[in-house]
């Protein structure tokens, strides 16, 4: 989902570079879209990108934001499958603007099979525990990117608007959806003030997978709370990642996550049967290494898969099978709903990829205190406000699965924003997958396992006019 250093290359040599990746059809290509300023942002970063789907002769447009650490490259298969659906659709799959802090020339390089997945895991990580390796990547380092304490709920909306408004031109209609946080930005969208102008007129529908406002996720209502998150954001000795998320909790290395993700795709795309790449690789964090030796296809489901997966990674998981009987090293047997291919290929299509390397921790401060969608203590000190969500009257959807069936919170919510706005009288449509689906499969499942597809497509066809 990233680009190769995007931030050095001036817009004419950017607008070459920003091709589709290999595997993409004609209808497929990555286009960077000018965006405006933020707070203490050089202007090389104002930017996003926009992985667009199916005909440009398209007369309606589903724009989706990717959620927490995810990136465009997460809705490819989804995006493939709608549009091939709906012909009168296009999809546009947003990466945001620190998609441009990314080196991924060795994935790009694994994925057209013109290096090995080791010689990217040698390049990326492997030069940490062996300093011979050279060339290798050079980390980024947060203490140089403290204004992206500043990348949060604001600047977000503000970019995805310039998105929005790109797929409006010639009069095409537009429904804003995302995956978990990113459907959180969909529904805030709706009732932010852009300047006076309300953002549901801006758009059809909401399309809110696995996620969204209103008690779907935490919540934040005091100013002590908002100043105490904000705070965790400095970079500090004890905290050199500054405004990056860190979900491995290792300091300084916020950054990996993207690629062991990355790599572990890789490989299991390029040598699925072959011995893993990264079981034995010293900075694996040992939650995901089985007790077992496993191929690389193995490695990746005993990772993704949501009955081995450690409940920390919950937003990676998926219902993928078990792990494959017989000799070691063991391989992956699939079954549920995902293959663990389709993993594979979500994680690593050559440029365009499913994870975030330095993604900023900003926005999931600003998204819980967002959840009340009202004029709270802590809403008041990130600069939060949402006066138009009474007027709301677009038709929204949403698909809730494991990650919050236990408390109904995606359902909840979109009830809750149905109740509290004008969306029409049956134009509300939510499915609650808890039972049978994880946070990625909505994105991932095979088309005739994906209840997400066979449910949005009807919404889509029958509810945007």
């Amino acid at each position: 989902m990233k680009r190769l250093l995007l931030r050095a290359l001036p817009a004419a040599i950017l607008a070459a570079v920003l091709v589709a990746p290999p595997a993409a059809s004609a209808a497929e290509r990555t286009v960077a879209i000018k965006v405006g300023p933020a707070p203490g942002t050089p202007a090389k970063y104002d930017r996003v990108f926009v992985t667009k789907f199916g005909s440009p002769k398209a007369k309606k447009v589903l724009v989706l934001i990717p959620g927490t650490n995810g990136g465009a490259g997460n809705f490819t298969l989804i995006a493939r499958a709608i549009v091939k659906r709906l012909p009168s659709f296009q999809v546009w799959a947003m990466d945001r603007r620190e998609q441009a802090l990314e080196d991924t020339s060795r994935m790009v390089q694994a994925f057209k099979g013109q290096i090995t997945p080791q010689q990217a895991l040698d390049y990326y990580l492997g030069w940490i525990a062996n300093p011979a390796i050279s060339p290798h990547y050079t980390p980024l380092q947060g203490k140089d990117f403290t204004f992206m304490k500043n990348w949060g709920m604001r600047v977000n909306l503000q970019d995805t608007r310039r998105v929005v408004l790109a797929a409006r031109r010639g009069g095409r209609t537009v429904v804003l959806g995302g995956h978990s946080l990113g459907a959180s930005f969909a529904a805030a969208y709706a009732a932010w003030s852009f300047g006076g102008h309300p953002g549901y007129k801006d758009i059809a529908g909401i399309v809110a997978i696995d996620g969204g406002l209103l008690g779907t996720f935490n919540g934040m209502t005091t100013a002590a709370q908002a100043k105490a998150a904000l705070a965790k954001l400095d970079v500090t000795s004890a905290n050199p990642d500054g405004p990056w998320l860190n979900l491995l909790n290792i300091p300084g290395f916020s950054w990996t996550t993207g690629p062991f993700a990355e790599v572990g795709a890789l490989a299991a795309l390029k040598d699925p049967n072959g011995p893993s790449i990264l079981q034995g690789f010293p900075l694996l964090p040992s939650i995901l290494k089985p007790s077992y030796r496993v191929t690389n296809e193995g490695a990746l489901g005993y990772a993704f898969d949501a009955s081995t997966s450690p409940k920390v990674l919950s937003l990676i998981q998926v219902r993928a099978g078990r792990q494959a009987d017989g000799p070691e090293p063991r391989g992956w047997q699939n079954g549920e709903v995902t293959p663990i291919q389709n993993v594979a290929k979500g994680f690593a299509q050559g440029p365009v990829n499913g994870v975030d390397w330095y993604y900023p921790a900003r926005l999931n401060v600003d998204t819980d205190a967002a959840s009340p969608m009202a004029n709270t203590p802590a809403a008041k000190v990130l600069g939060l406000s949402f006066p138009f969500l009474k007027d709301v009257d677009v038709p929204y959807y949403a698909f809730q699965t494991s990650l919050t069936a236990a408390r109904n919170g995606v359902v909840g919510g979109a009830k809750a924003f149905a109740a509290r706005s004008k969306v029409p009288k049956g134009d509300l449509v939510t499915v609650n997958a808890g039972t049978t689906t994880s946070h990625l499969d909505p994105l991932l499942a095979a088309p005739a396992t994906n209840r997400f597809l066979k449910t949005v497509v009807p919404f889509l066809r029958d509810k945007i006019r």
